[in-house]
């Protein structure tokens, strides 16, 4: 497997990109990537996946279409997979998604954060693409997901569509690592097949991180470096020693704790921290 890096989409890197599809003309299946292969974020919001081939079976007719799986036994949304077209792209504005909930939602703010959000309601196929808002096709995903790693490629393909009027395969799947409720990070593949490629391939994995931010991807919770929590002075605080969760007194989770599961200190945020706690994103901001 080759694993390539990539710093700065740019033009050229753009032409880059795309002349790696040459092989796809030939190929109608292409083994299935093993997460083993993604490397570890190293500041790009993404990375090109089994030399940006898409795996699509391109055997078969081709009509325009899209399918949302179901969400899992978690609750958490899976893959979604189109063959766009011109005529799927909406021509209204967005209705507000703020009353969807993805799996691992947590609405976290602090003025560090670039647009003051951690966590947008991220579309695995693009608003621009087929106008879909529904519950499978939203994840919980950082900003710099959103932003950084997949609108560039969302960008390319609506413009491509909307020059060409050609069809384009398109699938993005979401990677969860064991139960985790929030992604690690997509896969996002497109192929456009009147050209047989020659305008849009790509397959990459884009990372849902946001940098000088530590996620817990099991349950959503975040812990945001240089920001205004005190983490050093003690204080009194209410454990979850289940969750492993920081909370204070006051904080409506504890209301709802089991008590054999509470645990009052008083402590240092980093004091707890080392013995392997989180804050409480929801009243420790």
């Amino acid at each position: 497997m080759k694993k390539l890096i990539i710093t700065i989409f740019t033009a050229v890197s753009m032409v880059l990109c795309l002349s790696g599809c040459s092989s796809a003309e030939q190929t109608t299946s292409i083994q299935s990537v093993s997460v083993e292969d993604i490397p570890a974020y190293t500041n790009s919001p993404y990375v090109v996946i089994n030399e940006n081939v898409p795996d699509f079976d391109l055997s078969k007719k081709q009509d325009s279409y899209q399918i949302y799986s179901e969400l899992d036994d978690l609750g958490r949304t899976l893959d979604a997979e189109a063959c766009l077209s011109k005529d799927m792209m909406p021509t209204e504005e967005r209705n507000s998604i703020s009353s969807i909930h993805p799996s691992g939602w947590h609405s976290i703010q602090d003025d560090s954060i670039p647009g003051g959000s951690l966590y947008n309601r991220c579309h695995l196929i693009a608003y621009q693409l087929t106008g879909v808002n529904d519950e499978r096709n939203l994840i919980t995903g950082t900003r710099y997901l959103n932003v950084e790693g997949m609108l560039p490629f969302e960008e390319m393909v609506a413009d491509y569509i909307r020059e060409t009027d050609n069809h384009v395969l398109y699938r993005v799947t979401p990677y969860y690592e064991g139960d985790n409720l929030v992604a690690s990070g997509v896969f996002m593949e497109a192929y456009s097949l009147e050209d047989k490629g020659d305008g849009i391939c790509f397959h990459v994995y884009c990372y849902n991180v946001m940098p000088s931010v530590e996620i817990d991807y099991k349950t959503g919770d975040a812990v945001i470096e240089n920001s205004n929590i005190d983490t050093q002075t003690q204080k009194d605080y209410i454990l979850n020693i289940k969750s492993k969760k920081i909370h204070l007194p006051e904080c409506n989770g504890v209301q709802t704790m089991n008590d054999k599961n509470k645990k009052e200190v008083h402590a240092s945020i980093d004091e707890l921290q080392q013995e392997g706690y989180l804050i409480c994103s929801n009243c420790i901001h």
